[in-house]
């Protein structure tokens, strides 16, 4: 194929500490791909330059780079959209046309900068699987293309092409297989550059429910299901979701978006391939409607759902945000989220606290509990000796009132007089006196080079400034 229009995207990054949350780790530097999709414009892979601080792009055979600001970025959908200051840069470039979803076996082209060499590099393989696939900058599943074409570090965010056309844009690649790669595919890099051109929002919007499959017939039976039916049961509902209101615990999901789903949750997509039903969101930008046919203590009924960002109990991305954070007599507080699991290493999946695992994977939002709040850590001190084997246990309670979130329980301790008490899930409590805790935050701060006693983000006390260490 003739030069492609693709360039090399450098990304200066600077990710939060979520072991001291009030500061950053140190700027790191990492190389990805991208391609030119309209004057100024590159598409490329989220996970390239999330927490980017500074990005260049530099073109095949040129040692020139060119500054880019990110525009526009879904971390759900692993995509991004640059633009580059420099109105000369792609002068002369033609930008690469969208494509539509391949079929099996078409032949594609893999096109970036992988690591071992300094020039563009083109492998070729086949789309070998079209299917709902978990996005692992996200955890999200979607819609995702399997080709058998090496996709190595350096190659995320370049295009794959067939017949000419950027079909998918390279993002993960399996571990344990040689040479098979994943790509995000045309019809969701189309959704996103649509929604960039119409000021939509870039998340892709979830349904927020879990669901079990109805293959067992006395199951089916129980909840009034007739020979020909299919649907999949509700089991929970997110707080704050799109299904949140409309659909119930209980509910069998029988079509959505009109797409009949099979007792084992898929669905026929595109009329093509059968997937889970979690595709059909992809499709669609927040803010939409969507109809959802369902079978309830036995009555079937069409109920709207409009489309709203997806929600967990636990956040699974958190890039481009600070972590929210609190102080109080030496002991640091902070909200659950995928992010602070990772402070386990590689492998936090195995390593981390068996309870925060559980609420990561399996915890229900509700209104009455829309964070997990965790002691996260002690930071020694005369005030709060005893307390230290209590980190990474999470808060249940505080004198006797369980909090919705972080804000809530930072403005329960903010009230506080005497006595407060700490109830963790461990069974065990922490008690501290509040004067004393609140005449110790300036040498704790001071000590441990914390710059206040809570992130930006949280309520201060009858809007007061929050406290600021001394420098002595």
């Amino acid at each position: 194929m003739p030069n492609p229009p693709v360039v090399r995207v450098y990304s200066t990054y600077q990710d939060p500490d979520y072991e001291s949350p009030w500061q950053k780790v140190a700027p790191r530097g990492s190389t990805g791909s991208g391609v030119v999709v309209g004057p100024r414009e590159i598409l490329t892979g989220a996970h390239v330059v999330a927490n980017a601080t500074f990005v260049q792009v530099q073109k095949i055979a040129d040692p020139a780079k060119a500054p880019a600001q990110v525009v526009a970025i879904s971390h759900d959908c692993d995509l991004a959209l640059l633009r580059l200051e420099d109105r000369n840069f792609t002068r002369g470039l033609r930008p690469a046309r969208i494509g539509n979803l391949p079929m099996l076996r078409d032949a594609v082209q893999v096109v970036g900068y992988p690591i071992g060499g300094e020039e563009v590099s083109i492998t070729e393989g086949v789309v070998s699987r079209i299917e709902v696939q978990r996005y692992e900058h996200s955890q999200r599943h979607l819609l995702a293309v399997t080709v058998d074409a090496a996709i190595n570090d350096g190659n995320s965010g370049g295009p794959v092409f067939a017949r000419g056309k950027v079909v998918g844009i390279a993002f993960q690649s399996l571990p344990d297989a040689e040479n098979i790669g994943e790509m995000v595919p045309a019809p969701i890099l189309q959704k996103f550059l649509a929604g960039v051109r119409l000021g939509k929002a870039p998340e892709v919007p979830g349904i927020g429910i879990t669901t079990q499959p109805l293959e067992n017939p006395a199951l089916r039976a129980h909840f009034g299901m007739r020979r020909g039916d299919t649907g999949v049961l509700v089991t929970a509902v997110q707080y704050g979701s799109s299904a949140w209101g409309v659909l119930e615990p209980d509910d069998v999901l029988m079509q959505l978006d009109g797409l009949r789903i099979a007792d084992n949750g898929t669905v026929q997509y595109r009329g093509r391939f059968r997937c889970q039903f979690d595709a059909v969101v992809g499709d669609h930008h927040v803010g939409d409607t969507i109809q959802a046919r369902i079978l309830r203590h036995g009555r079937r009924c069409t109920v709207r759902l409009r489309l709203l960002p997806m929600v967990w109990l636990v956040p699974r991305t958190e890039f481009e945000r600070a972590p929210s954070w609190f102080l109080f007599g030496g002991l640091v507080f902070q909200r659950l989220t995928a992010e602070y699991l990772r402070i386990w290493g590689e492998h936090w999946w195995d390593k981390a606290p068996k309870e925060l695992l559980h609420l990561y994977h399996a915890g229900e939002r509700r209104p009455e509990r829309q964070e997990v709040v965790v002691l996260a850590q002690v930071l020694a001190d005369a005030v709060n000796v005893g307390y230290e084997p209590f980190a990474n246990d999470v808060v249940v309670a505080v004198n006797g009132h369980r909090p919705a979130h972080l804000g809530e329980f930072v403005q329960r301790i903010d009230e506080a007089v005497g006595e407060v008490v700490l109830q963790l899930s461990s069974g065990a409590k922490v008690l501290l006196d509040a004067g004393a805790a609140r005449a110790a935050h300036g040498r704790i701060l001071a000590r441990y080079r914390v710059p206040a006693d809570r992130s930006a983000d949280l309520p201060t006390k009858l809007g007061r400034r929050p406290v600021a260490s001394r420098r002595q």
